[in-house]
């Protein structure tokens, strides 16, 4: 499954979740009446309802029919946007807050900091047209094969991926698509890079990865992920121990090091985030019932329609709120055939008028897919259930919540009893050999997701304070995922290449650590929501459908979208103020204790050494990015002599 989904407003400029906080530099208003402050407040809120819709609007006409035209208009929207930003950005100055209430300062403070908003006219035109260039680029690239055979990235290469055993045909896929979006974004990113860092300090942060690290509200984020991710590691390199043994058994020795890191492209996803597609190879009992259940979608006749009013009765169920008719009207929910070229990657759209939500997604008829319409629905949900708050807190708590709603909610769904519950499994297995597929399968999405969730922004941070400069993006990017994921590139890779931009979020300008977050406080979430509906046993086996005990809890945290700090939310559902991973190892641990014991049976040694990885899909080379260990430097005259053998 892709987690790679958020709310997605392309091009959209708005005054979202800043920090709580003002600094002294920009908080010298002169007025101290409050009454008027408040009259302020609510003026802004119907007028941004007005010029956000208007905004969100010509970017979703964008993003569901890309076109020059179109594109244009988006951009002039969302400069109209930003330019309300901040005229109401220099209306809020004018109040000095001292004695103010919490909830009037908090509303002036998110009002302070507007984003991009804060550049000058012609530079937040040229980052606007930036931005749409780049992401134009992606949505629209098809490499194309020499027979002029043309592919899009969904759903052909991502079928490529996810099904193929070929190692040629995977490296083709792999390897075209950053030719088509990757090398070409190189100069424009760049230049997004210089205004970004530009428009940060315009409010009032160093630089852009310290102004997006500041919507959580705490002065050690990088700490305390970095905690979480030192606790999580271990998990992750257990596993890709045992995937690595798996994938030696279907590439061998020529392609597979059992000591050193595997090959990006032979994971079943274009970015080797997740590797749920090699679930077949990864059960550790092939002859119990699978979980996968994209057969008997098929079989069944399921729409994209009918998998989405499949969710919706999930969020009913709990006593949720259910989708508006104005969703089922307007949402795109399967790829258009009518010639249009869309932005297919999904997401979920709050068009602020309390009326209006959709989701954007070219839905395919598998489980993955089933999964991902859980998690934008959640999207869509939190929209519901905050809708009344004023514009300023229609936001998560903070950015790792709104991606947490779907996924936990999706926990309940993949749950071997939910689906049997809801007809898409023809029996439940409850034996401990069964428990462990299913985790299997859990871990290959949740736990092979973590350190990519991770890198993504150690990589942005890194450029954005400029430690990285830009001769150094590639090399930098690569030994990055090497240091965390243990992946190396199929081929040599160097600084004409461009590899990050493949990566939506990169050119699309969305935070990423934001997904890290949530794949930790999902399972926080979870336990919290799974003791609310009387759930005993095996945290894994926890089903929340039909909870109202649990919809109740969920409801009253989402309801408070962003008027309190991320704290205070925490412990609205979890009765903690903190992030905390035990959840997700407790949720895990027969797995954990299953993998230890296979990976000292196989004597496969969790971690890797560094590698040289081959120029082609056929013979090892000599060029390389990374320091060559020993070892990987005798593997391909090991191999020679055993095929003599």
């Amino acid at each position: 499954m892709a987690f790679d989904h958020e709310v997605s407003m392309s091009f959209l400029v708005v005054c979202a979740i800043f920090a709580s906080h003002v600094s002294a530099a920009v908080a010298q208003g002169t007025n101290t009446n409050e009454t008027e402050a408040k009259i302020f407040l609510d003026t802004f809120n119907e007028r941004a309802m007005e010029e956000y819709y208007k905004s969100i609007s010509a970017s979703w006409t964008y993003n569901t029919n890309i076109t020059e035209y179109n594109q244009a208009k988006s951009v002039e929207a969302s400069l109209e946007a930003s330019a309300f930003s901040a005229e109401m950005r220099l209306e809020a100055l004018k109040f000095n807050r001292t004695g103010f209430s919490f909830d009037t300062e908090r509303q002036l403070n998110k009002l302070v900091y507007v984003g991009d908003a804060a550049l000058g006219e012609q530079d937040l035109e040229e980052l606007t047209n930036l931005l749409a260039n780049m992401e134009t680029r992606y949505s629209t690239g098809k490499p194309c094969k020499e027979d002029g055979t043309c592919y899009s990235l969904e759903p052909d290469l991502t079928r490529i991926m996810a099904t193929s055993r070929d190692y040629a045909e995977l490296y083709w896929a792999w390897d075209a698509w950053r030719a088509e979006v990757g090398a070409p974004a190189r100069v424009d990113y760049a230049r997004y890079v210089e205004l970004k860092n530009m428009a940060a300090q315009a409010n009032d942060q160093p630089d852009n990865g310290a102004y997006w690290r500041s919507w959580y509200e705490v002065d050690d984020l990088e700490d305390q992920v970095q905690d979480l991710y030192n606790t999580l590691s271990p998990l992750y390199t257990n596993l890709h121990a045992y995937v690595r043994r798996k994938l030696y058994d279907v590439y061998g020795p020529r392609f597979i090091n059992l000591r050193g890191p595997i090959p990006a492209h032979v994971l079943g996803n274009m970015w080797a985030q997740s590797w749920l597609n090699l679930n077949d190879l990864c059960q550790p009992f092939p002859d119990k019932p699978s979980v996968d259940i994209t057969p008997t979608l098929v079989e069944e006749g399921y729409t994209p329609l009918r998998m989405f009013e499949v969710s919706d009765e999930f969020f009913v169920s709990l006593g949720l709120i259910e989708m508006p008719q104005e969703f089922w009207d307007h949402s795109m929910i399967k790829k258009p055939t009518d010639g249009r070229e869309v932005v297919c990657h999904a997401s979920a759209w709050d068009f602020y008028n309390q009326v209006d939500f959709r989701i954007k997604q070219c839905t395919d008829i598998t489980m993955d897919d089933f999964i991902t319409i859980h998690h934008e629905m959640g999207h869509v949900e939190y929209y519901l259930q905050y809708e009344h708050q004023p514009v300023v807190y229609r936001r998560g708590a903070n950015p790792g919540f709104h991606e947490a709603v779907g996924d936990v909610l999706a926990l309940s769904v993949s749950t071997p009893q939910h689906l049997f519950d809801v007809n898409l499994l023809p029996e439940v297995v409850d034996d401990e050999e069964a428990d462990l597929n299913f985790l299997m399968s859990m871990a290959l999405d949740k736990i092979a997701f973590l350190p990519f969730g991770y890198l993504m922004d150690q990589w942005r941070w890194r450029v954005f304070d400029e430690t990285t400069t830009e001769d150094m993006f590639n090399e930098e990017w690569w030994k990055l995922r090497l240091l965390y994921q243990g992946i190396i590139p199929p081929t040599n890779r160097t600084e004409e290449h461009f590899d990050p931009a493949a990566k939506y979020h990169i050119p699309a300008d969305v935070p990423y650590i934001r997904y890290f977050i949530s794949f930790v406080i999902q399972f926080q979430f979870h336990q919290a929501l799974c003791d609310a509906a009387g759930h005993t046993g095996p945290l894994h086996k926890c089903d929340i459908y039909r909870s109202e005990e649990a919809g109740t809890l969920l409801s009253d945290m989402l309801k408070m979208g962003s008027s309190q700090p991320w704290p205070e939310a925490m412990e609205a559902i979890t009765g903690v103020r903190i992030m905390d991973a035990s959840a997700l190892v407790n949720y895990f641990q027969p797995l954990i204790d299953y993998l230890e014991e296979k990976n000292a049976e196989n004597g496969d040694e969790p971690g890797w050494d560094e590698m040289y990885y081959p120029d082609d899909p056929y013979t090892f080379g000599s060029g390389t990015i990374l320091k060559p260990s020993i070892v990987a430097l005798l593997f391909p005259l090991m191999y020679f002599f055993i095929q003599l053998f």
